[in-house]
């Protein structure tokens, strides 16, 4: 796959800005007697960048192989497709929507040839995988805008911590990030295409909607990548009279593989489901409306999900580690405790402490409305945007990382982190305010779209920024390597 993708991204499309080494530069006896001349730099630059993205990514399969309790949802479905041929769940067996089937898909092929339950085989074809986006975040850069900035794009992704980590994993966050590059790649190929020659090129039409449907099936947020693209392709090729055409055929083959995971939800569960339920519960089940209300009405950090919100209807909750912003007054905190206290005799939710929860709930948000609607949801943004991406460090490092004298050592890496982050999001603000994104308002729409979702959201989870990356990336590695006066980015 890796040797396929590079020459995909060393491929020189007519009409678009050369940068990497195509196939006509090649000349391989040529190459050996400069290997360490200067005109060997990129393709020194790309197999390093590649290696040093190995070596991390490496670093953390084998040093931090996480596996999260998302993963095991997907294996055990994926396990009864093969063994079953039922998607279903455990514990005690019964079928379910709660997951898109692209993740169990991909689960079920890799335990079919790999061995059941093989993770393993998972993190490393996951670690390819994350390698191929690189060289397609790079390879959109570099159709687009100028060498210097594709191997940036290279070195920014490769070296990336943040998407890196969770190749170790196996949850859909790699595979999602695999799809924007793709989508990106393939839109970008198939707008200049349109442009060009004035009608569709197929294989970067299907390519397109392979990526952008591919993404919806991993995870239900994975349709906002569409929502930006489809109209994209209209948008930048709506001089030519095929572009109207092209994204509405585009629309329709992205929309195609979820029509049989409706009609099978509609004919199991009797009800119209064509992504996945908001809060991941069956037909049936009780999604805990009140609890998620009353947590939405203080929680901020991401700590507050593992210590609080995920451990409702399941686990004990220490009153004590609620924030002080949860309680109004001291009544209120004893209401909370008196609450927390009866929920902790048998760790159930029932109807009528749900009922209580949202009581205590509406009567916060009645006294303080723009804390609840405004506050709080920016609030849980700029921590999911800003904080210290190490959630997947383990015990290694503290997920109360301002707590400095617990642990000096572990806060100080989480800062380190935390400035790496800040770092990607300037050099990307700055790549954006030059106008020097290429399709600027596609990748922007993809990060509006985004943040407009997870303001919706009560928990403040990192893992749902995943996908911003990819886009980040490319606007930080076009804002370090600003293109010459012959290149011109498509805004």
């Amino acid at each position: 796959m890796s040797a396929e993708l590079t020459r995909l991204a060393a491929h020189d499309s007519d009409g678009v800005v050369s940068s990497w080494p195509d196939s006509r530069q090649v000349n391989t006896g040529s190459l050996r007697r400069k290997v360490f001349t200067k005109g060997a730099w990129p393709y020194w630059s790309i197999s390093l960048a590649l290696l040093a993205g190995t070596a991390l990514r490496l670093f953390f399969l084998l040093v931090y192989p996480e596996y999260d309790g998302d993963s095991g949802v997907y294996g055990t479905i994926a396990k009864n497709l093969l063994l079953h041929h039922a998607y279903a769940l455990d514990g005690p067996f019964h079928l379910t929507l709660i997951r898109l089937p692209g993740y169990p898909l991909f689960l079920a092929i890799i335990f079919k040839f790999c061995g059941m339950d093989n993770f393993g085989a998972v993190r490393w074809i996951q670690l390819a995988i994350d390698l191929a986006s690189c060289l397609l975040i790079a390879g959109f850069v570099r159709d687009h805008a100028a060498r210097p900035a594709a191997h940036w794009a290279l070195w920014l992704a490769a070296l990336c911590p943040f998407t890196a980590d969770y190749a170790a994993v196996p949850m859909t966050e790699t595979n999602s990030i695999f799809c924007i590059a793709l989508g990106l790649f393939a839109g970008g190929r198939l707008i200049g295409g349109i442009r060009r020659h004035g009608r569709i090129l197929w294989t970067w039409m299907l390519l397109t909607a392979l990526a952008l449907s591919f993404a919806i099936l991993l995870r239900p947020d994975g349709v906002l990548l569409a929502a930006a693209v489809v109209p994209g392709i209209w948008w930048y090729s709506r001089r030519n009279v095929v572009s109207l055409r092209a994204a509405m055929v585009c629309a329709l083959l992205v929309a195609l593989p979820l029509i049989p995971w409706t009609l099978r939800n509609y004919r199991v569960f009797h009800v119209f489901e064509p992504l996945a339920p908001r809060y991941a519960n069956d037909p049936g089940e009780d999604p805990l409306p009140g609890y998620v209300r009353w947590t939405k009405t203080w929680l901020v950090e991401y700590v507050s999900s593992p210590e609080v919100y995920w451990r409702g209807d399941d686990i004990f909750v220490d009153v004590h580690m609620l924030p002080s912003r949860a309680f109004d007054s001291s009544e209120e905190y004893r209401e909370t405790e008196k609450l927390i206290s009866d929920y902790n005799l048998d760790t159930t939710i029932t109807p009528a402490l749900d009922a209580r929860f949202a009581a205590l709930a509406q009567e916060r948000i009645s006294r303080h409305p723009v804390r609840y609607y405004v506050v709080l949801p920016l609030a849980r943004l700029a921590d999911m945007a800003l904080r210290p991406r190490t959630e997947l460090l383990g015990d290694a490092l503290p997920g109360r990382w301002w707590e400095w004298r617990l642990h000096p050592g572990g806060s100080l890496i989480a800062i380190g982190y935390g400035l790496i982050n800040a770092g990607l999001l300037i050099l990307a603000a700055i790549g954006f305010v030059r106008r020097q994104v290429p399709f600027a308002a596609v990748l922007g729409a993809c990060l509006v779209f985004r943040c407009m979702l997870l303001l919706t959201l009560e928990n403040a989870d990192p893992r749902y920024t995943m996908e911003w990356f990819p886009i980040l990336i490319v606007a930080a590695a076009v804002a370090i390597a600003p293109p010459p006066r012959a290149a011109i980015a498509v805004n």
